[in-house]
């Protein structure tokens, strides 16, 4: 190989940000030459004004600096053609239609969806921590943000405020934050807006285009972030994912476990199947040794009892205790499985991350991506 074919391959293994995948991959590198030991390369971003241009550039200087010879790097930016995106589109959707949902039945991505029977019981803080610690450990994670009226996954994970989706034509790709690829309807707002006030006709068609007009790519997990009770959503959802496995978030405190097990119920009559059950806020235990039972005890045990059948056991999966990290890491955006790791809390969701994606998806009833030649 040649010194410029040595960064022409180094500068295609960076990875856009957005997509996920390399540069290189994408038919974003243009010339590259070397002159001595200065390296002129050539590349092209998706659009005019891409967020990501900045760090792309950046990784492509780094990376072509990196082979050994190169002292000097030059990188030219410019923007694709509508033809050269347009190829881009079919190569990303892989032969699907434009506006197909992509997890369907036969879909290989795990999608579990994050429940409670009402609200203030830290479902979506545990949504936002589980997404970021599933991430970490190598999973691709993508992540609704299904409650509409009270959106709140963008705060969490430090989604600036005024961040929309990147359109490449008709294609919508969500942000991501800690690895996670996450969609709220937090982002399409215009400004000065704080409000949602939708009906169910709106609130179906805002969560269907969720699931088909943003590009997500191949992704191993897809978390839901479910508004609280039986609603509307609750009922578009198990109409559109059928197939999906639930995730019960309650507290210990008997009021909530009563109000959680009727959202469990109400998964299973669409068909979908409750995994497990999240007892959240549980006893704090503070430096001196003394325990604070601030909402009593007992009621993820209520739950999944109540949930549990002869044939089909629902466990307690995790029992996450009352953090102040947990909640000033919600507050900065900061996942406290990010940022303190060592944390009760924070353990005990990194825990449950490592439960979940032991228990796998079996294959089993679906087709695999395989041709005979």
């Amino acid at each position: 190989m040649t010194l410029a074919d040595r960064v022409r391959q180094a500068v295609a293994g960076v990875t856009d940000p957005e997509l996920r995948r390399p540069i290189g991959d994408l038919d974003m590198v243009r010339d590259v030459t070397v002159d001595g030991g200065r390296a002129d390369v050539g590349i092209v971003l998706t659009i005019v004004g891409c967020p990501a241009a900045q760090r792309i550039e950046s990784d492509v200087r780094a990376a072509a600096a990196s082979v050994p010879g190169i002292s000097e790097v030059a990188v030219d930016v410019g923007v694709m053609t509508p033809d050269e995106r347009r190829a881009l589109t079919e190569k990303l959707r892989a032969g699907r239609p434009a506006r197909q949902m992509a997890f369907g039945p036969d879909s290989l991505t795990r999608v579990i969806l994050v429940s409670s029977g009402k609200g203030g019981v830290g479902k979506s803080t545990v949504t936002a921590n589980l997404a970021a610690a599933l991430a970490a450990q190598g999973l691709a994670v993508g992540l609704v943000d299904a409650d509409v009226h009270g959106f709140s996954i963008p705060g969490l994970l430090g989604i600036p405020s005024g961040t929309q989706p990147t359109r490449i034509d008709d294609l919508m790709l969500p942000p991501v934050a800690h690895g996670v690829k996450t969609i709220s309807i937090g982002m399409f707002l215009r400004e000065g807006e704080s409000v949602v006030a939708w009906r169910g006709p709106m609130l179906h068609r805002t969560v269907s285009q969720f699931l088909t007009d943003v590009f997500f790519g191949d992704l191993d997990v897809l978390l839901i972030d479910m508004p609280p009770g039986t609603g509307d959503i609750a009922i578009s959802i198990g109409q559109l994912l059928p197939h999906a496995e639930v995730l019960v978030v309650t507290t210990p405190q008997a009021a909530a476990a009563d109000v959680a097990i009727r959202s469990g119920l109400v998964a299973r009559q669409t068909g979908q199947r409750v995994i497990g059950v999240v007892e959240n806020m549980t006893a704090l235990q503070l430096p001196d040794g003394t325990v604070v039972d601030l909402f009593g005890s007992g009621g993820g045990a209520e739950v999944a009892e109540a949930l549990s059948a002869p044939d089909a056991p629902v466990p307690l999966l995790a029992s996450i205790p009352l953090s102040p990290l947990l909640r000033s890491g919600g507050d900065a955006g900061m996942p406290v499985v990010i940022s303190d790791p060592g944390d009760a809390a924070a353990a005990a969701i990194l825990e449950l991350a490592r439960s979940l994606s032991a228990q796998g998806r079996g294959l089993a009833g679906r087709p695999l991506p395989m041709s005979l030649r």
